[in-house]
């Protein structure tokens, strides 16, 4: 027998050997990121609450600098504020509704959605990225998936797909919006209400939402001041507030946490706005004496430490009320080295333990949809449903009912929230003061909270005052000011 092959076996090509399995490397901006946002899916959670510690957890580990820090918090926010246009463009790309796809699939898809369409990232370094973060969070097959999805998406830019995917504006104009600038339709129609007006004023509004905010700090009165924050931060890294005499603007990447005032508690993080809100009704007149503030929603603390130190300046003491006992505890923290008198105690503003007409001023800051604050909180606008609202109604207007019975005949009430929604603002006072259902009218005067604000702009008839993000800068705090007559 010959030690020859045969001409068949001759022919047949040689095996190739097995490719070896490569283990999915762990790229741990991305992984973060994706942590980030199963918290915020799977638990409620808030980005601003879960990112910190992770950012802090990773840095501890060692090889996790600014710059992958600062690229995280982008994929983080960025992936949140856009999740509705992503969700449109995911959904024209794949073959099954949205909704049978599942959860941490879609958070892969969408971050790899945001590289690709709202970063500079380039084409094949988000894909990549993202399909070997499927491969370690997902598995070898939902990654082929993924990377499937995400070479259809590359295929166009940011503008095209949000003139494939949405309606055009003339056929249905908040739906456009909605897909365009990623918001949920019901928010985008009370938005628009609330600011009246046409097209451009709600699109600069939505685009505003869609901004990172900058950070904006406070000089707790008595206990700091804005110039020696200014002078601590340099002409580098602190610009002084648009509006209010105690804030000072971060600048982008500054850490607030490694100011020596801000750690002493001496200075905190508050937005522009809650602090115009503080300063307001600190200096709107009353008639008499003006001994004795009120904080009855207080937690966290940020107008209360505020309200505080003015009432200090002028001889008088601050009551901080907060019903749950765990957010009474940030407000002493906030409280702590106030020069005046304050006490802080765990009440329930619905059923106070103050007698009526005992104070001189009080703040009803109150428990509201969060819809002011949808560029610091950008994963509420998903969360929040219309009938959300249904449910704080009956607060709010109970809240500012006690308000006014604790308030003397001559002193002042400030009902404020961080919603610019007709039905958390101006209706709940019209509703309080008109005695709608089932209660006796309150016998007031309206205080024109313009004045209270000067400098600045836009602020309406009045004599409510309705702050905006695109207009201010600042969250979109409403204030009404009431001086109880009888």
């Amino acid at each position: 027998m010959s030690d020859q092959p045969s001409s068949s076996a001759a022919k047949r090509p040689a095996k190739r050997p097995a490719k070896p399995h490569r283990r999915p490397q762990k790229d741990p901006v991305r992984f973060l990121a994706f942590e980030a946002l199963r918290a915020v899916d799977e638990r409620d959670a808030y980005a601003n609450l879960v990112l910190p510690p992770l950012l802090k957890k990773a840095r501890a580990k060692g090889n996790f600098d600014e710059r992958d820090a600062a690229l995280a918090t982008e994929l983080v926010y960025g992936t949140l504020r856009r999740q509705g246009t992503y969700d449109a463009v995911i959904r024209a790309c794949i073959d099954r509704p949205l909704r049978e796809v599942d959860p941490p699939v879609l958070d892969v898809l969408a971050l790899g959605a945001h590289q690709l369409l709202g970063t500079r990232i380039p084409t094949h370094a988000a894909v990549s990225a993202s399909v070997e973060l499927a491969r370690v969070v997902l598995g070898e097959g939902r990654a082929k998936f993924v990377n499937a999805v995400l070479r259809k998406i590359s295929k166009q830019d940011l503008d095209a797909w949000v003139e494939q995917v949405a309606p055009p504006y003339d056929d249905d104009a908040e739906e456009h919006l909605s897909v365009v600038h990623s918001h949920p339709r019901w928010i985008v129609s009370a938005l628009w209400d609330a600011l009246g007006g046409g097209r451009a004023g709600i699109e600069d509004l939505l685009e505003a939402d869609n901004e990172r905010p900058e950070v904006t700090l406070v000089a707790r009165p008595g206990r700091s001041t804005a110039d020696e924050l200014l002078d601590v931060l340099g002409e580098d890294s602190g610009l002084p507030g648009r509006w209010s005499p105690y804030a000072v603007r971060l600048a982008e990447g500054g850490e607030p946490g490694a100011i020596g005032a801000v750690h002493e508690g001496r200075a905190g993080v508050q937005d522009e706005g809650s602090q115009l809100v503080a300063i307001a009704l600190a200096n709107a007149p009353v008639d008499g004496r003006d001994e004795r503030w009120l904080d009855g929603c207080a937690g966290p603390g940020g107008k209360a430490a505020m309200l505080a130190g003015l009432a200090a300046q002028r001889g008088a003491a601050l009551l901080a009320a907060e019903k749950q006992p765990h957010r009474a505890r940030l407000v002493e923290r906030a409280l702590v080295g106030n020069p005046g008198p304050y006490q802080v105690i765990a009440a329930d503003g619905l059923n106070p333990p103050w007698l009526p007409g005992s104070f001189d001023r009080v703040l009803m800051d109150v428990p509201c949809s969060g819809l002011g604050a949808l560029r610091r909180r950008p994963e509420a606008r998903w969360r929040r449903r219309p009938e959300d609202l249904e449910g704080f109604a009956p607060l709010q207007r109970g809240l500012l009912r006690e308000a006014l019975n604790a308030v003397r005949v001559g002193g002042v009430v400030g009902y404020a929230t961080c919603s610019p929604h007709l039905a958390e603002t101006r209706i709940v006072v019209d509703d309080v003061l008109k005695g709608r259902g089932g209660h006796a009218p309150v016998e007031v005067e309206w205080i024109d909270a313009r004045p209270l604000m000067p400098g600045v702009p836009a602020l309406g008839d009045g004599p409510d005052v309705q702050l905006w993000p695109h207009m201010h800068g600042t969250d979109a705090m409403y204030l009404a000011l009431l001086r109880r007559t009888a």
